[in-house]
């Protein structure tokens, strides 16, 4: 409660601060993120395992997206004028309050700075509940944001276990949540805020279909296909889950996929060379062996590649040949390694494939027909879809998902606006 207070008190003065000002403290945290980003990238390999390389480039990207904010932030919330009846309307977009943050491990820089940037520069000041494996990411980016100049209260780290992040929704210090996390926790965080009628986005799991038609460039699609399964050992929501493939190209794809996962190195996270790190959580690891010895025990062909170290959570890249429906490869997210790949005959068989699951998130399509493949795009149902490409997340671009797979959108100008009150208002004489 006193961390929500000290909230709510920097929130009355926050909000009153000019956009450009609070612009120039976006800036600043973007010049402070570069400057220390081997600092902030080594703690995140050793509190989750991910690739230093990968590290390096989640806080440059964090850098490029205060930048965005910066750069924007009074443009997105400047008045919107709007022609009438009366002498004058227009719309304000003004913050919403303190907004309660629950974020993953995954990307622990990232989701904390997609959704924690854009809160602050549009006036909200903020409380992170991050995830319990990563404590000491979770305080350095608080640190982070008050070596950038933000008053004390602006962002704040709080290191409480999920009843208590539950609880602290129920207070009336708390205005809106974030959440970004599974489907179980988005159910139970909803209702909390449901019953208290707050603001809530949700960004949750994904299970994204890679689409592969007969007239692809079948190289390029299988190993693109197999650096999009790969993002951060597949501990990744939007990476590419399952790979819907023409018959016709079929042997041809899995052929390039197989050679591109032969050429990642899984190993040591501090070295520069590794590509592919441990699991992030003995959890995770044991869930992926049920997943695959579920669809071996069902007559899937499994094709794994290359091995780890030995000692550790690491999960050898593998691809799950001739899937069944009812396997938990497909019918459950897998958050790791695992490539079941589909093969399907016509576009329609396709597309009805890639719809084939609870979750909405993102998903590719491989043509060199571009009228194709943008029909194909607009019949899937996700938030995202990239053409002839991997599914990224870009601070320019709204991203979020349909179905199971959340609610709501974060970055661009969508992302910022979710939580202002849009307020009308309306001039007669």
């Amino acid at each position: 409660n006193s961390a929500g207070e000290k909230a709510r008190r920097a929130f009355t003065s926050w909000r009153n601060v000019p956009v450009a000002e609070r612009a120039a403290a976006v800036k600043r945290l973007a010049d402070h993120l570069r400057a220390e980003k081997r600092r902030y990238a080594e703690l995140m390999t050793r509190e989750m395992g991910k690739p230093i390389k990968d590290a390096l480039a989640e806080v440059e990207k964090c850098a490029w997206l205060s930048e965005y904010y910066a750069e924007n932030a009074e443009r997105f919330l400047q008045p919107e004028h709007i022609k009438t009846e009366a002498k004058k309307s227009y719309v304000l977009f003004q913050p919403l309050g303190v907004v309660l943050a629950i974020m993953p491990w995954n990307f622990p820089f990232w989701q904390a700075f997609r959704f924690g940037v854009p809160a602050v520069a549009a006036g909200n000041t903020v409380l992170l509940k991050h995830a319990s494996n990563v404590p000491a990411t979770a305080i350095a980016l608080e640190t982070a944001f008050r070596a950038a100049g933000f008053p004390e209260g602006v962002f704040t780290t709080l290191l409480i276990d999920v009843k208590q992040a539950l609880r602290l929704i129920d207070e009336d210090l708390v205005d809106a949540v974030s959440l970004t996390g599974s489907n179980r926790a988005g159910e139970e965080v909803g209702a909390h805020a449901g019953r208290k009628i707050k603001k809530l986005v949700l960004e949750l799991g994904g299970s994204d279909p890679f689409v592969v038609l007969d007239d692809a460039d079948v190289e390029l699609a299988g190993r693109t296909a197999a650096k999009a399964r790969m993002i951060n050992a597949g501990q990744s929501c939007i990476a590419a889950k399952r790979f819907i493939v023409m018959e016709s190209v079929a042997e041809e794809f899995t052929k390039h996929f197989l050679a591109q996962l032969r050429e990642l190195k899984i190993g040591d996270p501090m070295d520069e060379t590794t590509d592919i790190g441990p699991m992030a959580r003995k959890d995770i690891f044991d869930g992926l062996n049920k997943q695959l010895s579920d669809a071996r025990a069902k007559g899937a062909e499994i094709v794994q590649v290359g091995q780890g170290p030995g000692k550790g959570l690491f999960f050898a890249p593998c691809a799950v040949l001739r899937p069944l429906p009812n396997m938990k490869v497909l019918t459950e997210e897998v958050f790791g390694p695992i490539a079941p790949i589909i093969v399907v005959k016509t576009d329609d068989e396709a597309v009805d494939a890639a719809n084939d699951t609870e979750y909405g998130l993102g998903a590719a399509v491989w043509s060199r027909n571009i009228e194709r493949a943008e029909g194909v795009a607009a019949r899937i149902e996700a938030g995202a879809i990239a053409i002839n490409d991997m599914v990224k997340s870009d601070p320019r671009l709204p991203f979020g998902g349909v179905k199971k797979s959340g609610v709501g959108r974060e970055l661009s100008h969508y992302g910022l606006k979710e939580f202002v009150n849009i307020k009308t208002v309306v001039v007669k004489e």
